[in-house]
């Protein structure tokens, strides 16, 4: 168990967290979510003890081990990868460590060999002797194969990295796991796997991710910073967002009775009862939810940016044609003998395991470079706009925001622009900042309003969903469910995938699958498709 009394954090006037008191206990999965810059990450600092609070204090259970998945990739570079899974839990490491410098010395004092058995008794006690076969399984269950176990972590491409740093907060059963966005450079077949590790933990997990789907599949428990304070509901993600939702129309409605009131929040609970899941959470879950009255739940001060994509001419059915397409980058086959045809209205998801791959078709498809073979066609009534994964040269200048997006608009005045600020949340002085100086998630708001100030009748987005925060993301999967013009593009959000695609087409090492009038979730459901892909991916 670990609890938070009385946690003060501020920088400055910046005040953070103010007498936050919790309380996770064991059995648990908590979703710490927030907007962004609320402090999600600085607060796993605190639990881990990385960073003190200016007040207060965290408190865990006598002999309880903390696990925090690390964030620097660059940390274990001189470090075999086997080595730095079993590094997860430090205790056990530096026995190992301390047994090996002993056993190599070429003389053995009576004093080693007393500190020798001290160390076995205590290697023993920790299960030492499965460490390494449980770390292999692990990095073997991340997609790390046993060719990479014993080569030094410099040897991994970044996305290999991150799954062995995952390992290593797994690792050895930790009895209080902090995870910070895990399902980052994680296939949808990792994720899963990470799910099902998570339904299983015993222990008691906290978890920030910006992945809804990933947060409703693996919390019992959301835990919300806002106005200063982190409060925690039972509950998914999704009862979360749509209680707050519920208790702010509540608010509103001066006219309804507190009985037809507390009738509303009992169908509410009532629903999302019936469709717990999964037999460890779902019957403590179920008998947490009728326990809530209308005073648990409380609306949310999160703002919501408005989203919406308009067309400016509708296109014709002719979209795009691909021919024969292949593209190589550096040495390396992005794409070979790439052939299909898209139609007016379709939606389509580009999948694979190389994110590299899908952003240089979309690169090639919009001009940015040349491909190697083949050909491919726009219909001649297409628009086209463009979000690119990486976007910092397109905020390279000192232009305000207002200026800055005026770049890209046929009508110039002011307050018509403003419109368009105003809708991705920058309002007043928000808009006169420097386009240099924004975020992360700034930045990707402005591209997106960018985009919506083209009115294209086509859109092509890399990773649209990187650096937003769930109200954000939110408001955007939205936009694209109603927009009636085609999309293709890439994501590794599971349920933005989920609710904006009616086209799967999976890019795989040996070939394409493409699969039309297709959900997410049927396509990776398929039985025939699995067996498919299978082949597809191996030998590959």
């Amino acid at each position: 168990m670990i609890s938070a009394s009385g946690v003060t954090l501020q920088y400055g006037k910046r005040v953070l967290f103010q007498n936050v008191k919790l309380m996770c206990t064991p059995g648990n999965c908590y979703g710490l979510i927030g907007a962004n810059g609320s402090g999600k990450t600085t607060f796993l600092k605190i639990l881990s003890g990385e960073i003190e609070p200016n007040a207060g204090e965290i408190a865990v259970s006598k002999g309880e081990r903390i696990s925090m998945l690390k964030q620097d990739q660059f940390a274990y570079d001189e470090f075999k990868v086997l080595d730095t899974v079993i590094m997860g839990h430090e205790r056990l490491y530096s026995i190992m460590r301390e047994k090996d410098a002993i056993y190599a010395k070429a003389d053995l004092g009576e004093s080693d060999g007393m500190r020798a058995s001290e160390l076995e008794d205590d290697f023993a006690a920790m299960d030492g002797w499965n460490a390494e076969p449980e770390a292999a399984k692990l990095l073997n269950d991340l997609g790390i194969t046993e060719k990479w176990h014993d080569v030094p972590m410099k040897q991994l491409e970044a996305n290999q990295k991150v799954r062995v740093l995952l390992a290593q907060a797994l690792f050895g059963n930790p009895d209080i796991l902090l995870l910070d966005e895990p399902t980052n450079h994680l296939d949808v077949e990792t994720c899963m796997w990470l799910e099902n590790f998570l339904y299983d933990f015993k222990n008691t997990a906290i978890v920030v991710s910006h992945d809804r789907h990933f947060l409703d599949k693996v919390c019992t428990h959301v835990a919300d910073i806002d106005y200063g304070k982190i409060q925690i509901y039972t509950g998914n993600y999704s009862f979360w967002a749509e209680s707050s939702e519920l208790a702010l129309r509540q608010r509103s409605d001066t006219n309804k009775k507190t009985e037809d009131r507390r009738k509303e929040l009992q169908a509410f609970i009532a629903r999302f009862s019936a469709n717990a899941s999964k037999s460890r959470q779902a019957t403590s879950r179920k008998k947490l939810l009728e326990k809530l009255t209308l005073e648990d739940i409380k609306p949310s001060s999160r703002k919501y940016p408005h989203i919406m994509f308009r067309p400016e001419r509708e296109a014709g059915n002719d979209v795009l044609d691909v021919d024969n397409l292949e593209k190589s980058t550096d040495g390396v086959l992005m794409f070979k003998g790439l052939n299909m045809r898209v139609d007016k209205g379709e939606k389509v998801a580009f999948m694979g395991p190389s994110d590299l791959v899908k952003s240089t078709l979309f690169q090639v498809l919009m001009g940015e470079t040349e491909p190697d073979e083949g050909s491919f066609k726009w219909g001649i009534s297409t628009t086209r706009a463009y979000f690119p994964k990486e976007n910092r040269k397109y905020f390279d200048t000192d232009l305000n925001l207002v200026d800055w997006l005026r770049q890209f608009s046929k009508e110039t005045d002011e307050n018509y622009i403003r419109g368009f600020l105003g809708q991705m949340l920058f309002s007043g002085e928000e808009s006169l900042k420097k386009a240099r100086v924004l975020s992360g998630g700034e930045r990707v708001r402005c591209m997106l309003a960018r985009m919506m100030l083209v009115g294209a009748n086509v859109l092509i987005m890399d990773e649209p969903t990187n650096h937003l925060d769930l109200e954000s993301i939110t408001a955007l999967n939205t936009g694209l469910e109603k927009y009636s013009g085609t999309v293709l593009f890439s994501s590794h959000d599971h349920q933005f995938v989920q609710t904006v695609a009616n086209r799967i087409i999976e890019l795989t090492p040996r070939g394409m699958i493409d699969r039309r009038d297709t959900k997410f979730d049927d396509y990776l459901a398929d039985t025939e498709l699995k067996v498919k892909r299978e082949m597809l991916y191996s030998n590959g």
